[in-house]
């Protein structure tokens, strides 16, 4: 990560190191590109190569004068999501799988995706590195029993060598979700990659387990608290949500992230089309900033090449701030210290047309992570319906000492000067959000 950017691992935060994978992996959360909220199972190789050019070659001014591209930003991965494999092969129908062959080894849609290892070689030569997709949900393979299942993951481990993949998001959609399993038969074969647990936050094993050794309790590097996350502000509320809990139980941590979802900043129509809006820039502003103070990995999925949507978002996702502060980790990873009383209903398209639960949320909500030596990371939401000051009492933050704070706005990147037991952000826009940083 470049040098404008913090990086904190305090004493307190070694402790959490016991509990989590040892790969030695996301010892801060890891930043990168997927492709699903975006491009769905439109993919093939072509796309994913041009993504990865587009990641060295989108330099720009960022905030202090440095011109940086999206590589240099640290968003260092660049993965393929789902709909790789070869539906229907004769050699998996023979098995009676959908994609897998009787040996358990994956099958590869050749007309997508002609050649996995010259796409993971150009992710390389471009200082990248490569994400690849496993048990799939578009056309899944349920195991027939046991013994089905660990063929299936040697074959899927051996693949990911073949083809040299550097990280690894395993869904939950087919019968491979035995993660220790995984963790062992990479281990066997000497492949250390970033893995993401994608278990929704419901299907086991779906957070880590205290109780059990690292290897077994937390076999990942970052794991899903949520279902998909849509292009809407209801849906970004709900899934924020699902991250509370787990920083209360100390479960979000250096090598075994909690993760609400991929980015849905600059994606609008993707999988979900009409039902996929959009955000404005204001609820961009929130869901990175909300993401980045809860020590969520950042993968960004929109269009790196289109300059429009690229240069409607860059203040954003190029805030060197923010990211130092989503890098930084002080003991704990982030999370809510006040919500008010009065709260909003939330819905969107696809809540609607499926006669989902609308979402419950306070109308205003304050986040809060410590960065070390007293410094302390704030982010006021407001989930109303106009602008609204937001007001907020240090002593309300857990774990704050002192009273008397300099007051820095990470979006407008300017000092505030010294308050006293109190401050109070101005006119915060509807569904937008202030991003203040606390220091001695």
């Amino acid at each position: 990560l470049p040098a404008t950017m913090l990086k904190v691992i305090a004493p307190a935060a070694l402790v959490a190191l016991v509990a989590a994978n040892d790969n030695g992996l996301a010892i801060t959360p890891p930043l990168g590109w997927r492709s699903w909220n975006l491009y769905g199972a439109n993919v093939d190789q072509g796309l994913i190569e041009g993504i990865m050019d587009g990641m060295v070659n989108t330099s720009r001014p960022i905030w202090n004068g440095s011109t940086l591209n999206l590589k240099e930003l640290g968003y260092g991965d660049v993965g393929l999501d789902d709909n790789w494999q070869a539906c229907g092969d004769p050699r998996a129908k023979a098995a009676g799988n959908n994609y897998h062959d009787a040996e358990g080894n994956p099958i590869v849609n050749l007309d997508r995706f002609p050649d996995f290892n010259k796409m993971t070689d150009h992710a390389h030569s471009l200082g990248l590195t490569s994400g690849w997709y496993g048990n799939n949900c578009i056309c899944s393979d349920h195991c027939k029993n046991a013994s089905d299942c660990t063929n299936m993951i040697k074959g899927d481990v051996a693949a990911l060598i073949k083809f040299n993949f550097d990280s690894w998001k395993l869904d939950g959609c087919g019968g491979e979700t035995d993660l220790a399993q995984f963790d062992q038969v990479l281990r066997a074969a000497n492949k250390r990659v970033t893995l993401e647990n994608c278990h929704w936050g419901s299907k086991y094993p779906f957070k880590p387990d205290p109780s059990l050794p690292p290897r077994e309790g937390c076999p990942w590097n970052f794991y899903r608290t949520s279902g998909d996350v849509r292009a809407s502000y209801a849906s970004i509320m709900h899934n924020l949500g699902t991250v509370f809990p787990l920083a209360v139980d100390k479960l979000s941590y250096p090598g075994c992230w909690a993760y609400p979802d991929m980015l849905q900043v600059g994606c609008q129509h993707g999988p979900g089309g009409k039902n996929d809006p959009g955000l404005t820039i204001e609820e961009s502003r929130t869901h990175f900033g909300s993401w980045a103070v809860v020590s969520s990995p950042l993968t960004l999925s929109h269009d790196v090449n289109n300059k429009t949507v690229t240069d409607a978002i860059w203040d954003i996702i190029s805030n060197t701030e923010v990211i130092a502060v989503n890098q930084a980790y002080a003991g704990f990873s982030g999370g809510s210290f006040s919500s008010s009383s009065e709260h909003v209903t939330l819905t969107d398209a696809y809540i609607e047309s499926n006669n989902g639960e609308r979402v419950r949320a306070p109308s205003t909500q304050y986040l809060y992570k410590p960065l070390g030596g007293g410094k302390m990371a704030v982010v006021l939401l407001n989930s109303g319906d106009s602008s609204a000051d937001l007001e907020f009492k240090f002593s309300d933050i857990p774990g704050i000492s002192g009273s008397q704070f300099n007051i820095r706005d990470l979006w407008a990147h300017k000092d505030l000067g010294s308050a006293t037991g109190s401050y109070t952000v101005k006119a915060v826009a509807s569904h937008d959000c202030a991003f203040l940083t606390l220091t001695p």
